[in-house]
């Protein structure tokens, strides 16, 4: 969600405000449709806002002309937790929440404010969804969240010219991308753009070291907290990744300048009008910057290769996403299990894919229906990844430990690029962190 949501901000300079919708019927949508909820109405809340959220109308407009429900959305911001509990508090709570992390998701459960979905959305979801998409929308063997939008943050983006000027070709291994940015760094220009300066970009670059590296079940292990951050799996991801901080000529600036470039600085530094490296590594959602606040063409100035296999390991498939739950406070339950049960089909999904801008876990969305080759293939990967793709870790962790900019893993991963000379003492302070995070 973080990542999502500071790409989109920059590119399109949302504003955060609630809004009404749900009155524009599509014409050529299903007014062969039942209407069975003619005269209900739901109300859906999520942090999305800008192209977002007119996005996401678009699919609460055809959920309007399949169904005959009236449809209003809100924008919580970042801060979805907070400003769900209040509105709980205040007696007018959403019926459906979009909820953009596991942890919260939990939260939510926990604190009795959700309901278990309906047999319907249970089914559907078995059907259309790989089970691990399933069990991170499962609290304590109930299944309260439905996840309808998805991200893939095992993409690392590359200039294709400045490959071609250093003779270099696209990178099979991890041990070749980093060849890869010696080559390019040869030529003249630093090999990777690495944004250090908030410090979640580092996590996600952990993460999918570990996940290449430790493989699926000890990442879960450690995403729970069930192993210690000193254990020797954490030691070994920790000392590939302090191998690319260490050659500080690799870096853009070096790891000082690393420490002070932010996520969509890190971009711009690829794919700006002054390029300062040959690639970067983040998430999907890197292409919007690269096609809106740069102007560059997707496909042809700014290219992806799935981030590669570690030291033999598997090729990594870290994602994120959103889950729809629903709130026992609500006052429209029918209408809002009903809208849960539709976002399960594929035909939901294709309303925002067709628009742009998304990534369904649907495995039964026929990817045809994304608009570029882009999309689709960060798309195709994400689904076939099946039942080995994970949520973003610190994103399932509380957020004193995975969430908090100056403090917890954020932090101490900064620390660890500015001198990675002891991957050892770093696992120590990260286990000491997580420690702390989990028992509060």
């Amino acid at each position: 969600m973080k990542r999502i949501v500071a790409a989109t901000a920059v590119v399109l300079g949302l504003t955060m405000t609630a809004t009404g919708c749900g009155g524009g019927q599509d014409k050529t949508a299903a007014q062969d449709g039942k209407q069975e909820l003619k005269g209900q109405s739901v109300t859906v809340a999520a942090v999305w806002t800008g192209v977002e959220q007119q996005n996401f109308k678009k699919v609460l407009d055809a959920f309007s002309a399949k169904t005959g429900a009236k449809t209003s959305f809100i924008s919580t911001g970042d801060n979805v937790s907070t400003v769900v509990g209040s509105k709980i508090e205040g007696g007018n709570a959403p019926d459906v929440v979009m909820v953009p992390q596991v942890g919260v998701v939990q939260q939510f459960a926990r604190k009795g404010w959700l309901r278990p979905l309906s047999p319907a959305a249970r089914t559907a979801a078995a059907a259309n969804f790989a089970k691990v998409w399933q069990d991170y929308g499962t609290v304590d063997s109930a299944f309260y969240g439905l996840y309808f939008k998805a991200s893939n943050k095992s993409t690392v983006w590359y200039s294709p010219k400045a490959l071609a000027d250093a003779g270099a070709t696209v990178p099979k291994s991890y041990e070749e991308m980093i060849t890869t940015a010696s080559a390019v760094t040869d030529s003249g220009l630093p090999g990777f753009s690495v944004a250090g300066e908030a410090g979640w970009p580092l996590t996600d670059w952990f993460e999918n070291i570990y996940l290449s590296q430790a493989g699926p079940q000890n990442y879960d292990k450690l995403a729970q907290h069930k192993m210690p951050w000193t254990d020797p799996t954490v030691v070994k991801a920790l000392t590939t990744l302090g191998g690319l901080f260490a050659k500080d000529q690799l870096i853009a600036g070096g790891r000082k300048g690393a420490l002070e470039t932010d996520f969509p600085e890190s971009v711009e530094q690829v794919f700006g009008k002054q390029p300062k490296a040959g690639m970067v590594y983040e998430g999907d959602f890197v292409s919007g910057l690269i096609s809106g606040e740069l102007g560059k063409k997707v496909g042809e100035d700014a290219k992806f290769f799935p981030f590669p296999a570690v030291t033999g390991g598997t090729a990594p498939v870290v994602g994120g996403g959103d889950a729809a739950v629903a709130l026992k406070a609500g006052k429209n339950q029918e209408a809002a299990m009903k809208f849960i049960e539709y976002l399960a089909t594929p035909e939901a999904a294709a309303v925002w894919a067709k628009a742009g801008g998304f990534l369904s876990p649907n495995q039964k969305l026929d990817i045809a229906t994304y608009t570029d080759d882009t999309t689709r293939q960060t798309a195709k990967s994400l689904v076939d990844a099946g039942e080995t793709v994970r949520f973003d870790m610190s994103d399932q962790a509380p957020a004193a430990f995975g969430g908090t900019q100056g403090s917890g893993e954020w932090k101490i991963l900064q620390d660890f690029l500015r001198d990675p000379s002891s991957p050892k003492n770093t696992a120590q302070a990260l286990e000491t962190a997580a420690l702390h995070a989990y028992k509060g």
